[in-house]
């Protein structure tokens, strides 16, 4: 499959991946009304353990010494980036919102690019802090139907998808960071690796260990395609076409995310966004391309090179 897509435009398989991001909603939402989200998520990370468990050996037979803040950051991207967020994405979806959790991930760039900040030191955009300010603004409308009168029911999930939004874009910098030394493919295998014992952790807290092992065989066939088509195909399809698309092109393409959700939501889950959900959208899409544009010119004022996102771990979706 791969070997075809590579005779593609870079920009529309770069469409393609983040259209198949969108479709999470069809597997994750009847899930979470199911299941409980560690058992979700505790399945999600075996089964792309499976998966990916050969690209964990290799990374082991090429004895690569990690340094303590290396080991610090797998940790962290396992634990954190990968069990955690996923577990409150999961559990965003218990609310009965399809659409809105995943609209909220668009925040994720705005999080990577403080991150990076942070604990990369590199600089910030120009004006970063009036576009940040802008895609707040443009998030609060997507979150509730009504902005001028939210409800705890609607709180909690908004809060729910806005700490993975955020934990999936500290996983962007921190995988960001770890591509110096680990192969983008043995990252992801070490983050599905890290992030099951967390997640079988997780599961034994809440006392949820008889669920996860009762899982049925419809279930099971769900997580099977939860794990494998928003996950892992959407991942390789979307770094194939990411190696080969410039960063501001990437992001026009990119808007095929909202745009699959959107329209799942509306056909599937009978759920249209309100007029000032949909004026929410376009600020915070808007705002990101904004931003992209913004970053190239200046790398380019300054003479400097882009670094190549196919060497990012990041633009973190669910189990990305």
């Amino acid at each position: 499959m791969l070997k075809t897509a590579n005779k593609w435009p870079g920009i529309l398989l770069v469409a393609i991946g983040a259209g198949l991001w969108g479709t999470d909603a069809l597997f994750r939402r009847g899930l979470s009304l199911e299941l409980p989200a560690s058992t979700v998520v505790f399945w999600e990370h075996l089964i792309l353990v499976a998966v990916t468990a050969p690209f964990v050996v290799r990374f082991w037979r090429r004895g690569i010494r990690l340094k303590a803040s290396e080991i610090t950051a797998l940790i962290i991207i396992g634990v954190g980036a990968s069990a955690v967020a996923t577990m409150l994405f999961t559990e965003a979806f218990s609310y009965g919102d399809p659409t809105t959790p995943l609209l909220l991930q668009k925040l994720q760039p705005l999080v990577a690019i403080v991150g990076a900040h942070w604990l990369l030191s590199e600089r910030l955009l120009p004006r970063y802090a009036s576009y940040f300010a802008v895609a707040v603004g443009g998030a609060y409308l997507i979150s509730f139907s009504d902005p001028t009168n939210v409800g705890v029911s609607e709180l909690t999930p908004a809060a729910y998808a806005v700490g993975a939004a955020v934990l999936w874009g500290m996983g962007t910098v921190l995988g960001r960071y770890m591509t110096a030394t680990i192969r983008t493919s043995e990252l992801t295998a070490l983050r599905f690796a890290i992030g099951l014992p967390a997640s079988a952790l997780i599961v034994l807290f809440k006392g949820e260990a008889s669920v996860a092992a009762g899982v049925e065989i419809g279930e099971f066939g769900t997580l099977i395609l939860l794990a494998l088509i928003p996950g892992l195909a959407a991942l390789a399809i979307y770094y194939q076409g990411l190696s080969r698309t410039p960063a501001s092109a990437a992001t026009l393409a990119e808007l095929a995310f909202p745009l699959t959700a959107i329209l799942i939501g509306w056909a599937v889950f009978d759920g249209t966004p309100t007029g000032t959900q949909w004026l929410g959208i376009f600020i915070l899409a808007g705002t990101i391309v904004a931003m992209t544009r913004a970053a190239r010119k200046s790398n380019e004022s300054l003479g400097v090179k882009a670094a190549d996102p196919a060497d990012l771990i990041g633009t973190d979706q669910p189990n990305s």
